[in-house]
């Protein structure tokens, strides 16, 4: 089965003291320790940011490692992450991450691991990416679209209770035909799809969700998707 878990917000990044939603992602693999890298070239591979990812992940049923495009690691990088049960990307600019992957061939490893059944997961940019499209702020004080991997149909945005810009962005790209219809989620909410289908929906905090987000008759159409808290 494939399966990907895109986080609007949350996580360990956003939510140390709330790992409901790594739980629950280390929950949807077969092993019973499941080896979980995380991939931040989002953030240009942030030593901050490994470094909480090792301190909450220690915590938990797994074996953690982490993947640098910076620094890169002996070996190949598709013996690295194709190894792994789990890939977690996180989050910051997701047009940087993008052309990097690129460059480094990061972007046929992540097709080969989805075809293979390793989880896909992530936040914010680590969200977006896995769509066809997704809102990114990536030029600081701008929204606009971007082409990502196309793993999920449809267009993605993420943060989208957190950030009021998000969701007048999101629609305002939608009216100029600058992205398609697609789905929104709060930050705290995950949208857990298997074989390409939205399975579950679910949440590290109470009253968020997910949203489908299109265009009717020319306005702006939301339709909310709730999410089971796990809390």
């Amino acid at each position: 089965m494939k399966q990907i878990i895109a986080m609007g917000g949350g996580g360990f990044s956003m939510e140390p003291e709330n790992l409901l939603l790594d739980s629950y992602i280390l929950e949807q693999a077969v092993a019973e320790r499941p080896r979980i890298c995380f991939v931040g070239t989002a953030s240009g591979d942030a030593p901050g940011y490994i470094d909480r990812f090792y301190e909450a992940f220690r915590t938990l049923p797994c074996e953690p490692a982490h993947l640098s495009l910076f620094k890169l690691p002996e070996g190949s990088l598709e013996d690295v992450l194709l190894n792994q049960d789990i890939i977690y990307v996180g989050g910051g600019n997701t047009r940087s991450m993008l052309a990097i992957w690129r460059e480094w061939g990061v972007d046929r490893i992540l097709r080969k691991a989805y075809e293979r059944g390793i989880i896909l997961t992530g936040l914010s940019a680590g969200s977006i990416c896995w769509f066809e499209e997704g809102v990114t702020d990536s030029v600081t004080g701008q929204l606009g679209a971007i082409q990502a991997l196309g793993l999920l149909p449809g267009s993605h945005c993420p943060h989208y209770d957190a950030e009021a810009e998000r969701r007048l962005g999101y629609h305002a790209l939608l009216q100029s035909g600058e992205i398609g219809a697609g789905i929104a989620a709060d930050d705290g909410a995950a949208l857990h799809y298997q074989d390409g289908e939205l399975h579950r929906i679910v949440s590290s905090r109470p009253n968020v969700g997910a949203y489908e987000v299109g265009l009717q008759g020319g306005i702006v159409k939301e339709t909310k998707r709730p999410a089971e808290y796990l809390g």
